[in-house]
């Protein structure tokens, strides 16, 4: 159960920043699923390839989904709370002025930079 809500949680934030910014899988969904549920970085990679699925990561889903690195479990709540996340971001991005959202969106990448460039 807390694998559910942990995988809503990462699905939401990942759908509120790609409304925000563009982003989601490779910047959120992978290094949360490895931080916060202890994927392997294939198992990672192939479970929000899953949930984002249609029509972003199809073929590469069906690779991992063949090697079994796949994790439906996960995949599907974090496509339950891109769903809802994306909208929500979309909303608060359209009320935020150019520059700011410049400024936000730089903010978050110098942020994810220094956590890749200090983890061991």
């Amino acid at each position: 159960m807390a694998t559910v809500l942990i995988s809503l949680v990462v699905g939401v934030a990942a759908g509120v920043l790609s409304g925000l910014f563009g982003i989601g899988g490779g910047i959120v969904i992978v290094p949360a699923l490895i931080l916060f549920l202890g994927f392997t970085q294939h198992k990672a990679q192939g479970t929000s390839l899953a949930a984002l699925l249609l029509p972003v990561g199809a073929l590469g889903a069906w690779k991992y989904y063949q090697d079994k690195n796949v994790d439906f479990g996960s995949a599907i709540p974090i496509a339950l709370g891109l769903l809802a996340g994306a909208l929500a971001g979309a909303n608060i991005a359209s009320s935020l002025d150019p520059v700011t959202m410049r400024k936000v969106f730089s903010v978050f990448l110098v942020g994810i930079a220094i956590y890749l460039w200090t983890k061991k």
